[in-house]
């Protein structure tokens, strides 16, 4: 855990990790816990029209430890792969702590995931069994057949031809021993978003719960705080929602509100964290944009928010400023990857906040600008932010990838694929990956800061800039804009939109073309995916 200290470089002077050679995170965040306190509540679900239920901690490990004893009854052992494809909610929490128990590998997955995501996923990792509700059961077993040594599908939801979740648990003993595993064995596999690429399963080993701890802290100013209470409306399956949120929270003994929603919506978000009492939020800054939608939430909720935490993407200048003249906070931006999570950070608390900037490394980890061959660059030098191996939070490996991890490296810097720049004092500001970076009439421009710019116009909700094949420049750039509700599309706002940019940036960094949408192409995670937006504007150019 951090020491609580005033000042940045004394947090890095007195921090030193205490990694164990032998740890399981099911120990950590359940069994620890409810040796000392099982009536002390870990989760509470929100209910929109009653009080939220709750699960104490003397419950998770019940219930977790039948599933445990359950599931070894399928066959399931060490390192099996069992995936979860399920909403937020107690069931979720209990059934990761239960193949941790067991020494499997847990795959989370996205439920919003279609039939061939869901195929590629399931055989890519092998997996053993799926746990997931009657939607999920649907998709999997058109799928289920042709699975080398599947055990079957676990339904939180009565299912003809599924094994029920309930009876499976109700049907063995509350008692279970928790499998002695090493910090570096494996415990947990997230597939990467895919944004750039087919996505990869990145195999994590027990110890990556302990090496997200400071980057928990920081942002969060010091958590746990008296009546610290956790949320985010990103999905568990992500390395955002479960491994900056839920896992974190229940090993430090706060609170986690979950919330069955698959799809995120303002005002919803906002009675939630009302209702609930949320004081630490992990909120995406796609979210945070649509947050700024709705008016005046601070006159129309009462928020007892101590802390916003925000990665994923670029936040932005507008949001940030939108945060504190609206919510009274800072938001504390960090950094990361499904490889390597929470690296970076910022902490308004101690003075470590910037706009503009994703914060400066997180006590523990090394973090730097490096060029082609792997060489730190000078600071203010464009380059590609990397991080410095061995480090408890970096992933293992890719699951059967060997190349694409081997790719990952040069010498002992892991490759983010991001682009960045360092300041003098250690700011890094968040660039592009390295796909995203337009080449326009000898200027490479990230668009980071074209669609902060965007955002900021009142008609913009949601804004996306990529690069257009163009004879002459090269590139030029091209926004893709969903409109903020109460406006429509016209040659005129396009026009109005174009000039916002220009004249706010500059001439070689407005949109020379803007098309608007219904609706923004999102990963499950909310990122934008601007892969299949740069391959529309190829096809526009018919290149």
């Amino acid at each position: 855990m951090l020491p609580v200290r005033q000042s940045y470089e004394a947090l890095v002077r007195d921090f030193a990790w205490a990694i164990p050679d032998r740890y399981n995170i099911a120990r950590s965040v359940c069994d620890d816990w409810a040796e000392r306190e099982p009536d002390r509540v870990c989760l509470l679900h929100y209910m929109p029209d009653g009080e939220p239920d709750q699960l104490t901690y003397g419950d998770l490990r019940e219930r977790s430890n039948a599933l445990a004893a359950g599931l070894a009854a399928l066959g399931v052992g060490r390192e099996d792969r069992v995936a979860l494809l399920l909403p937020q909610g107690f069931d979720t929490a209990i059934a990761h702590v239960a193949i941790y128990k067991l020494g499997a590998i847990a795959v989370p997955l996205a439920l919003l995931f279609g039939i061939e995501a869901l195929d590629y996923r399931l055989r890519t990792s092998g997996v053993k069994c799926v746990i997931t509700n009657e939607a999920g059961s649907e998709k999997v077993r058109q799928i289920a057949g042709g699975l080398d040594g599947f055990a079957g599908i676990v339904s939180t939801d009565e299912v003809t031809g599924t094994i029920s979740f309930q009876e499976l648990i109700s049907s063995h003993p509350g008692r279970f021993e928790t499998a002695d595993t090493g910090a570096e064995d494996p415990a947990l596999m997230i597939f990467t978003s895919g944004t750039t690429g087919p996505p990869k399963g990145a195999l994590h080993a027990h110890r990556v719960l302990l090496g997200h701890l400071p980057g928990v802290q920081l942002p969060h100013e010091f958590l746990p705080q008296e009546d610290d209470l956790f949320w985010t409306p990103a999905d568990w399956a992500w390395a955002g929602g479960l491994l900056n949120v839920l896992l974190p929270g229940l090993h430090f003994g706060v609170p986690v509100v979950s919330s069955a929603a698959q799809k995120f919506d303002p005002e919803t978000a906002f009675r939630i964290m009302e209702k609930t009492g949320v004081r630490n939020a992990f909120i995406p800054p796609t979210a945070l944009k649509m947050l700024r939608t709705v008016e005046r939430p601070s006159e129309r909720f009462d928020l007892k928010l101590r802390t916003i935490g925000s990665g994923g993407e670029s936040l932005g200048k507008e949001t940030y400023e939108w945060a504190r003249q609206e919510l009274g906070l800072t938001i504390n931006e960090f950094y990361g990857q499904t490889e390597c999570n929470l690296v970076v950070s910022s902490c308004g608390k101690i003075g470590v906040s910037r706009a503009g900037a994703i914060g400066r490394a997180v006590p523990g980890h090394t973090v730097a600008i490096i060029d082609r061959d792997g060489q730190e660059v000078s600071p203010g030098t464009p380059g590609q932010i990397a991080v410095k191996r061995p480090d408890p939070v970096m992933f293992l490996r890719y699951w059967d990838n060997e190349p694409a991890t081997r790719s990952k490296f040069i010498g002992d810097w892991m490759l983010t694929g991001d682009q960045g720049i360092m300041s003098e004092d250690g700011y890094i500001e968040f660039f592009g990956r390295d796909d995203d970076v337009i080449t326009s009439a000898g200027y490479r421009i990230g668009p980071g800061e074209i669609e902060d710019c965007l955002t900021g116009h009142p008609a913009v909700a949601l804004a996306a800039a990529v690069g257009k094949p163009d004879a002459l420049r090269t590139e030029i750039v091209k926004a893709y804009i969903v409109l903020a509700p109460g406006h429509k599309p016209s040659h005129a706002l396009a026009g109005e939109i174009q000039d916002w940019v220009k004249v706010r940036l500059s001439a070689h960094e407005y949109p020379r073309e803007v098309e608007f949408l219904k609706s923004m192409p999102l990963t499950t995670t909310g990122k934008v995916i601007r892969r299949e937006l740069r391959d529309r504007a190829i096809r526009e150019a018919g290149v």
